[in-house]
């Protein structure tokens, strides 16, 4: 499995520079990315992001709910189109790292400080600008919300501030709700 696994998602991006830009990043992400589970303990998770592919499960699922969203007139209007492919970059993202950059056994508690610092250290590989590529870090290291702090841990990390954040992280809330089912047919999200 590999980042065209997104390909779906990566068509919702109508900035051709930044839809590059994202598989660029996505490119280089480890390969356990595409395999693990969204959950390791399945306790966070819905059924559908667990087992072989559900990291990418949830993934897709964050970024479908926020292009419903972003595509409504009440919200959408709030965000500029390059802007709204930004959140959905930023949600392709946000887990790239969750076991750390070599594969680890748990989650990482840091991995939002992970990933954001990764695409920043990447700009080079892709066609963001600075502002782009430190609004796409910045929506991913606040993607954890409120359950920014852990007692195994010392770092805490940041909440959302503005609305590019806290649309980034309500999108990635949502699709870690249990009570949320979508069904999948190979890996694509059945409408």
């Amino acid at each position: 499995m590999n980042y065209t696994i997104f390909n779906d998602e990566l068509n919702l991006i109508k900035n051709e520079r930044l839809k590059e830009s994202c598989i660029e990043l996505l490119k280089i992400l480890p390969d356990y990315f595409y395999h693990v589970e969204a959950s390791s303990s399945g306790k966070y998770h819905p059924a559908f992001a667990l087992g072989e592919g559900g990291l990418v499960r949830h993934t897709k699922v964050a970024v479908k709910i926020a292009d419903e969203i972003i595509k409504t007139e009440s919200v959408g209007n709030v965000f500029t189109q390059d802007e709204k492919d930004m959140i959905l970059i930023s949600l392709m993202l946000h887990d790239g790292l969750k076991k750390g950059i070599v594969e680890e056994k748990y989650t990482r508690f840091d991995h939002p400080i992970l990933m954001g610092d990764f695409v920043l250290e990447n700009i080079d590989k892709t066609k963001l600008t600075k502002l782009e590529a430190t609004m796409i870090s910045d929506n991913i290291k606040s993607h954890m919300g409120e359950w920014n702090t852990n007692p195994y841990s010392q770092v805490v990390l940041p909440k959302p501030k503005n609305k590019y954040q806290k649309m980034v992280h309500m999108c990635d809330l949502l699709a870690s709700r249990k009570f949320i089912n979508v069904n999948f047919n190979n890996n694509r999200i059945e409408e």
